[in-house]
């Protein structure tokens, strides 16, 4: 489906039960909101399951300006149009910056939190240089030579060797990408703030989720996140890597499964 949110056309599925909780996907960068497909189909019959494109990705309008702060307001406003008040927020990866920033210009719509593969630090300068790199490479090349480049990061080792449909799957999907979307995306998370003051601020229930192979935002990122945000849960996935909800499905889903359960009954 599509909304028109302040001129924007913002590509979303809107599924499930009316009657459950809430859930909003925010998928990782550089692909969109059929990475939650898994996740989508094995929650429509328990939650409101919304997954959406970020401006640039998808079906959502390649338009600037491109920041977490905008992405952010772009969902408040897609959540306006669907008459949706509060949400459980469930980003990875550049989903959890966008988090973030929902967090601090939002608080009073998230009901609670799901933060998956992602990290509350700015990018360090070694960081800076890759985008740079993958800036050039859209430009010069396209999206599917940034495919060829970010998915062997993106996909664990034991994912990569025992599930090459994923792989393929993954790398279609960035393939499809625009280049504008990339590079804008990439731009915003270049210049996004350092989050690590805003978790000790988030008060709702919190789940952390990373992959054991996670080469991108590896366990410890997890582990720091979980420190400064109280009550917050971490769990590890084994044999994941940065798509954990992606690479191991059937996991992913029982965790996300049991929080939202305990979620109803606190």
């Amino acid at each position: 489906m599509i909304a028109v949110v302040d001129a924007l056309d913002v590509g979303y599925d809107d599924v499930g039960s009316g009657a459950g909780v809430p859930l909003l996907f925010v998928h990782a960068f550089p692909l969109n909101r059929t990475m939650w497909a898994p996740q989508v189909s094995a929650l429509v019959e328990r939650c409101r399951c919304v997954a959406a494109d970020l401006r640039g990705f998808g079906n959502s309008s390649v338009r600037p300006p491109y920041s977490m702060e905008q992405y952010a307001d772009d969902l408040a406003h897609l959540l306006d149009q669907l008459h949706i008040e509060k949400v459980v927020f469930c980003g990875l990866s550049m989903g959890g910056y966008v988090a973030f920033a929902f967090w601090r210009r939002h608080r009073h719509r998230v009901r609670a939190f799901v933060l998956a593969d992602t990290k509350a630090t700015a990018d360090s300068d070694e960081t800076h240089a890759r985008r740079r790199q993958i800036i050039q490479l859209a430009y010069t090349d396209g999206p599917t030579a940034v495919a060829n480049v970010q998915i062997p990061g993106m996909i664990g080792k034991t994912s990569r060797e025992k599930q090459p449909d994923v792989y393929d799957a993954m790398h279609r999907m960035i393939a499809q990408a625009s280049v504008e979307g990339i590079v804008g995306a990439s731009e915003a998370m270049m210049v996004r703030p350092d989050s690590t003051a805003t978790l000790a601020t988030i008060d709702v229930p919190t789940l952390i989720v990373v992959g054991d192979e996670d080469a991108i935002t590896p366990a410890k990122d997890a582990r720091a996140m979980q420190e400064r945000i109280s009550g917050s849960r971490l769990e590890v996935i084994s044999q994941a890597g940065h798509l954990s909800s992606v690479e191991r499905p059937a996991s992913f889903n029982h965790l996300l499964t049991e929080f939202l359960v305990a979620l109803t009954y606190s």
